[in-house]
């Protein structure tokens, strides 16, 4: 995997050491719904019927090419070994998007994002198995509106790897929140997905400065594997 390298004026990137421990890790799953990891629903729809999904072309692209066959890989790894994994959705709880702070309702109004719709699911190629917990957040971050902290803790763990969409967005505002709190995290970089690359490159290199690892799907499995 190769990595963006912060230029010269940044500070040397301080990448945590920590090792990864099977029984405190949980991988976290950020909004892979239809509404915004779907080409041809919610936001891929909204672009296409303006005529410019050509700006969203290197987005689901790479969804579709890169995080969701690395998601199924690291879904198939926890579910083997009986892991935990958790999903974090983002929408509406109400038809009228009344539930939404103002500078989240426009954006989960016009991609149609509510409890109910197609939009608002998670998409079926990678959809929660029974006894896998889906929390729903109406911010950018999960801690902000959910009750993931206390989920996490109740489970014991420790160490979060993060996938999903959008790596600049719901992905690193849920991550920074985690580490603030405490957590280790990891953001598996080829299981993530922004609007443009230069968005994910720079979410990137700016968490490796401060804030945890960045690793690849095969390095986090041959990680936990190691400590099965």
């Amino acid at each position: 995997m190769v990595l963006p390298k912060p230029s010269d004026d940044y500070m040397t990137p301080l990448t945590s050491s920590f090792t990864l421990e099977t029984a405190s890790t949980a991988l976290v799953l950020i909004d892979l719904q239809y509404a915004s990891a779907c080409r041809t629903e919610g936001l891929g729809r909204r672009m296409i019927e303006a005529g410019t999904e050509h700006i969203t072309k290197w987005r689901f692209d790479r969804v579709e090419q890169m995080v969701l066959p690395n998601v199924k890989k690291l879904l198939a790894f926890f579910r083997e070994h009986n892991l935990k994994v958790l999903y974090v959705t983002v929408g509406s709880m109400m038809a009228d998007y009344s539930d939404a702070l103002p500078h989240m309702r426009e954006l989960l109004q016009s991609a149609n994002n509510h409890e109910g719709t197609r939009e608002h699911e998670i998409l079926d190629e990678v959809k929660p198995i029974p006894g896998e917990y889906v929390l729903n957040k109406t911010t950018i971050g999960a801690f902000s509106s959910t009750g993931i902290d206390n989920l996490l803790r109740s489970w014991g763990a420790k160490y979060l790897l993060f996938a999903g969409v959008s790596t600049n967005m719901c992905v690193d505002g849920t991550a920074r929140e985690a580490v603030d709190r405490g957590y280790c995290g990891i953001l598996v970089e080829d299981a993530l997905g922004a609007a443009k690359e230069e968005y994910h490159q720079a979410a990137i290199v700016n968490w490796q400065r401060l804030y945890g690892r960045v690793n690849s799907t095969e390095e986090v499995i041959g990680e936990l594997r190691q400590r099965l």
